[in-house]
């Protein structure tokens, strides 16, 4: 589907003081009319079993196989309800804290190596849905999926970049797993590292399971494991949880796992809840409808559902009613790319996207005020930074200088070659009119409203984007097989740590969004983000550190390959019959409900 470039956005333009005056009901009533808990450290209390969590997806489930899930986030989410991480970051405290196992490391600073020891839990196993069978969770599981499933690069793991290490000699070193016991296992760095806790934290599947597959009938058996045609009662869980059915287009249903390990001063394994069923519904305004009918425990509202969902929330004695907490503008933000893979070279975007003033132009179109105003409502911010505030390098010193400013967008293209012709037409060097596509999800209304005004920025100094609305998959696909897209509006998260993005930021990741898998970076400034990101790993003293991370949130926001949109701000609506004493929510940790339980009447 194409969507013209003169596309309108949603609704009547608004500038920011509109908004505020005339908008919802202004940013600070809408504030007063909400209830902030952000979690800040605070000890969970002991609640009551009991009770069902009705739940939503819009998307079906693409497989139920942990590696199948790491290309689809909503998959991925599904899934993720049956495994756990080895360890967990509390970024109150800044802190790594176990989850499936406790870590010791150790350093050799003679032989500039490290090495981390984790050690498992006990009380940890594979388990079945109403069956007695407890499998151990073991190093086994642990060893087996680091190197057959993620380090076999025929499966092309997400993680797989992260298991190698650049030396100081310029050479690749692999980062080696071993067994020491049934509970304990190593990871054995060949360099020491600034964050090595962060490189060796990850989720695992049963090897019992993967690894009998992978015998019997190679990387296809693998992936064939638990697609959506399987029982899904056969699927193990050392989660918090068990999947009991699944009725396509339908719902999804968990129960609670009783064996989970987190356990309650009274030894009640987590969560208090027993159910949670979760309905399929074919997109937000069906969400919307259903949360309103009173058929959904929770509701994440989109700006223009705010209004009316603020002044329709009861206070909290009621039962029936629902709460409204709000957040502060998230962490992360989608952002905008250019596609300057060289497969591409004979379109004439491709040279375009390969200059940066191209790039700095574009982001000089970028009316983030308007987008605020209009798409947002008021209730967004832009990002105009490269690391967010938790991340311990964020410098709030460094930020974008190619802001919102048509007529410097002029000068810049002018200064290679490009101008208007008498129609008003902004043609290149060779003549040739600059046109290209910006590619978007169908899920996202907000992205469609951005699209519609960058699109209408650009057209009016002569230069036409038409907005191609593709299903997630089929951008999933474009950028990471047949790459034939030339720009595109995604989201990839947000940085807590300066390495995150492994697979991302260095040239030979396998999301290196604009020109992946580069066996020697393409250009002279990729180079540099390349040494930074490899020196400020390995760098361990802070103040030097920082100095390197400077110089790499510089460059990036100089070089604009990626463009950061807005920062939203966030709303969460929960029904009242919850009790909200274990309940928090907060742009670090997002929504807080593990440890939620029913209230007392």
């Amino acid at each position: 589907m194409i969507v013209s470039s003169c596309s309108p956005g949603k609704g009547e333009e608004y500038d920011l003081a509109e908004i505020e005056r005339d908008g919802p009901a202004g940013l600070n009533e809408i504030l007063a009319k909400t209830e902030s808990k952000p979690w800040r450290g605070e000890e969970f209390k002991d609640g009551v079993l009991g009770g069902t969590w009705n739940s939503s997806v819009t998307s079906e489930p693409k497989s139920f196989n942990l590696l199948v899930a790491e290309r689809d986030a909503e998959t991925q989410a599904i899934v993720a309800n049956m495994y756990e991480y080895l360890l967990d970051y509390d970024v109150i405290k800044r802190e790594w804290k176990p989850l499936c196992a406790s870590a010791e490391i150790q350093v050799d600073e003679e032989q500039g190596t490290l090495d981390i020891i984790y050690t498992l839990r006990e009380n940890l196993y594979w388990t079945f849905y109403q069956s007695d069978e407890k499998i151990p969770v073991t190093s086994d599981d642990v060893v087996f999926w680091y190197n057959e499933i993620e380090g076999d690069p025929v499966f092309n793991s997400s993680t797989y970049n992260s298991h190698f290490l650049t030396m100081e000699d310029g050479s690749e070193a692999h980062i080696d797993i071993r067994r020491i016991d049934d509970r304990r296992f190593a990871f054995h760095f060949p360099r020491i590292v600034a964050d090595p806790l962060l490189a060796a934290n990850r989720d695992f599947g049963p090897a019992f399971i993967y690894k009998k597959a992978k015998d019997e009938r190679g990387a296809e058996g693998v992936l064939d494991l638990f697609s959506v045609a399987a029982d899904v009662k056969t699927i193990p869980s050392m989660g918090k949880w068990y999947l009991v059915e699944y009725v396509p287009g339908q719902r999804l249903v968990y129960k609670r796992n009783p064996h989970y390990w987190d356990k309650d001063s009274k030894g009640v394994s987590m969560p208090y809840i027993e159910e949670n069923v979760v309905r399929i519904l074919s997109d937000k305004n069906t969400e919307y409808l259903v949360f309103k009918e009173g058929s959904l425990e929770s509701y994440i509202p989109r700006p223009e559902d705010l209004d009316e969902l603020v002044s329709r929330a009861g206070p909290q004695t009621e039962t029936a009613g629902y709460t409204v907490f709000n957040a502060e503008g998230s962490i992360a933000a989608p952002l905008w790319s250019f596609n300057q893979n060289p497969k591409n070279e004979n379109a004439p975007w491709y040279r375009w996207f390969t200059l940066k003033e191209f790039r700095q132009a574009m982001s000089c179109l970028l009316n983030r005020d308007r987008i605020g105003a209009q798409v947002y409502r008021g209730l967004a911010e832009p990002k105009v930074d490269f690391f967010p505030p938790p991340n311990p390098y964020y410098n709030p010193d460094i930020r974008l200088e190619y802001l919102y400013d048509p007529e410097r967008a002029l000068r810049i293209l002018e200064s290679i070659g490009f101008t208007r012709d008498a129609e008003g037409v902004m043609r290149d060097a060779n003549g040739t009119a600059v046109e290209f596509d910006l590619s978007i999800s169908s899920d996202v209304v907000t992205t469609a409203d951005m699209a519609s005004i960058i699109a209408d920025e650009a057209g009016k100094i002569g230069i036409k984007i038409n907005i191609r609305t593709l299903d997630f998959q089929k951008l999933v696909e474009q950028l990471t097989s047949t790459y034939d897209w030339s720009s595109i509006i995604i989201g990839l998260g947000s940085n807590f740590f300066p390495t995150q993005g492994s697979n991302v930021w260095p040239s030979t990741g396998n999301l290196h969004l604009w020109h992946p898998l580069q066996k020697k970076p393409a250009t002279d400034w990729e180079a540099r983000i390349d040494y930074l990101y490899n020196e400020g790993s390995y760098t361990i003293d802070k103040e030097r550190a920082r100095e390197i991370w400077d110089e790499y949130q510089r460059l990036i926001l100089e070089q604009c390959p990626i463009i950061y949109l807005m920062r939203q701000r966030s709303f969460f609506a929960l029904r009242n019959r919850w009790d909200f004493t274990n309940f928090y929510y907060d742009n670090l940790n997002s929504v807080e409900t593990r440890h939620i339980f029913l209230r007392e009447e």
